[in-house]
């Protein structure tokens, strides 16, 4: 069963214009926000577990802990650069709930003291941008945003701001260079954005999830809130699943919930006759999980951690035995090489080696060796790098080798795959 907190209302079409978002308790909680001390929100989102839903799984309130108490100006922003191959949430919470993200950002900003935020939307997103940028309005003409909010003597003001395509705009300081006018390129950490983020003040960016959720801790209280998954892992969650799984789409559970659950569940389960190979939990990005390792695996930050992947976006990638696992590395490194922003060495020049390594394999050129230079080249790429994206592309490598290392090995010795029989070439013809 689904766990529907912040999904509860998005059947209903009109939950997306501002009258039937109020129809179906929106903009309450603000006026409840507003009335409260912002320390005291900041101390609810703290005691409520909440997490960084973008990624990191970072603690929220300790997060807005970090902002220095001075009188500098401060920025919120939102990261909604959902470029994460198999992350497809933000997309579906701003297409069908945009007010409820920006209740959630002016009661954020109000509690860290901003006066300003920008929702920062991935490019290729033109639906959402349309339907944000339209909300928005609304909210403004309904007195929720600019000056004295429903007579709290706080101002807010909020914009929305486009990407060009950059998949590396979606690591917080990349965004920030993007959203400054540089090149979306990210910074050395420290200065962490909290104290020196946005035209060098202090800066929060939180992802569009994290913020609706803020919603919610106001309205029922950190200890409902509390209810939902685990201690270290608390609230719910909403899951991308894609892949070779009968009912793909966005599931909204509860954090630790079981992964097999979701796919054999939720999921509708695998397409007839096909079995469960292998799964990729948590964005393109995360190593994989084999089918045996699934049946234990839970969905939630400490259990994947422990089992050496990550929850990270929550993009569950469904692979079955129909499948290469050579073919999909080959896609991933692809997409990798395509989006290193060229800033550090070890990620410029390692996820080419990689790309051309995995297609020389796939064109039928590969020797055995190159397996062993594959992990290689991956593990010198490990945590060398300013941001995370080398890690990105090293991680599927090193768990893509290693646990089906007989399939790379097949194709280097046959010419073809292990799985399909055909090569290659024979399959882009």
């Amino acid at each position: 069963m689904e766990t529907k907190l912040l999904t509860e209302f998005y059947h209903l079409d009109e939950f997306r214009g501002i009258e039937g978002y109020k129809k179906n308790g929106g903009y309450v909680e603000l006026a409840k926000a507003l009335k409260m001390q912002p320390q005291a929100i900041i101390d609810e989102v703290k005691a409520a577990g909440l997490r960084g839903r973008g990624g990191a799984g970072f603690p929220t309130g300790m997060k807005w802990g970090f902002l220095p108490k001075n009188n500098e100006p401060r920025y919120l922003l939102c990261n909604a650069d959902e470029g994460e191959p198999g992350t497809f949430k933000d997309r579906m919470m701003m297409e069908r709930a945009p007010h409820q993200l920006i209740e959630g950002m002016i009661m954020s900003a109000y509690a860290i003291g901003s006066k300003k935020s920008y929702i920062y939307i991935r490019g290729e997103y033109k639906t959402p941008i349309r339907i944000v940028t339209q909300a928005l309005e609304e909210a403004y003409k309904a007195g929720y945003l600019g000056k004295n909010i429903l007579g709290s003597g706080f101002d807010h003001d909020m914009d929305v701001y486009s990407g060009a395509g950059a998949y590396i705009c979606g690591e917080e300081t990349g965004m920030i260079s993007s959203l400054e006018g540089l090149k979306g390129q990210p910074k050395l950490k420290p200065p962490f954005p909290a104290v020196q983020g946005y035209l060098r003040k202090p800066t929060i960016v939180n992802n569009v999830e994290t913020l609706a959720a803020v919603k919610y801790i106001i309205r029922d209280g950190a200890a409902a809130y509390k209810k939902y998954g685990t201690e270290k892992s608390a609230g719910t969650k909403l899951f991308s699943l894609s892949g070779n799984v009968m009912k793909p789409g966005n599931y909204e559970v509860p954090l630790a919930y079981p992964l097999k659950d979701l796919i054999n569940g939720l999921g509708g389960g695998m397409k007839p006759g096909r079995k469960l190979k292998a799964v990729i939990p948590g964005g393109s990005s995360a190593p994989v999980l084999t089918a045996e390792e699934v049946e234990r695996a839970t969905l939630d930050y400490e259990c994947l951690a422990g089992m050496g992947t990550m929850l990270g976006s929550g993009a569950v990638i469904v692979i079955d035995d129909s499948q290469c696992m050579v073919d999909l590395l080959g896609v991933l490194m692809h997409f990798y090489h395509h989006e290193s922003c060229g800033q550090c060495t070890p990620c410029r020049e390692g996820t080419g080696w990689l790309n051309k390594i995995v297609h020389s394999i796939l064109e039928g050129r590969g020797r055995l060796q190159d397996i062993d230079l594959l992990m290689k080249v991956a593990d010198n790429m490990k945590g060398r790098t300013i941001c995370a994206l080398s890690d990105a592309a090293a991680l599927p490598v090193l768990s893509f080798v290693s646990k089906f290392r007989d399939e790379f090995e097949f194709y280097v010795r046959e010419g073809r795959s292990k799985v399909r029989g055909t090569s290659y070439a024979e399959m882009h013809h």
